[in-house]
């Protein structure tokens, strides 16, 4: 069964980005992708999504703040959501794995840390 992987991100560039390192794992998966955290709600409503990349600071609704939402939901409490951020301050990590985040990547991203990263969870 291919799993269906959720970009969350404002910048193009970068939602391509990881989507390119994703892909040169070999992992068979279906992207899709969103701009900002309310379009990523949208998203997971209306698809079964295995795992979320999300960016943290975006505009309508942040990273953290759809991170806090979700988490909110008994429905997505083990959906593993991968922070991919340029957020590096040790701060920032511990409030995104406090309030849920199953791991945290600090842009710029590379096959090698991706590879590490997705060894830990089950898609």
């Amino acid at each position: 069964m291919i799993k269906t992987v959720l970009v969350v991100d404002d910048s193009r560039i970068m939602r391509n980005i990881v989507k390119n390192t994703f892909s040169e794992l070999r992992i068979p998966c279906e992207f899709i992708e969103a701009c900002n955290g309310k379009e990523a709600l949208v998203m997971l409503q209306n698809h079964k999504v295995h795992l979320v990349l999300l960016d943290w600071n975006m505009p309508q609704l942040s990273g953290l703040d759809f991170l806090k939402k979700i988490r909110s939901l008994p429905v997505y409490k083990n959906l593993p959501i991968i922070m991919v951020t340029s957020e590096a301050a040790r701060y920032n990590v511990i409030e995104a794995l406090k309030n849920g985040a199953t791991d945290y990547i600090i842009k710029p991203v590379n096959d090698r840390i991706f590879t590490e990263k997705l060894s830990k969870i089950t898609l």
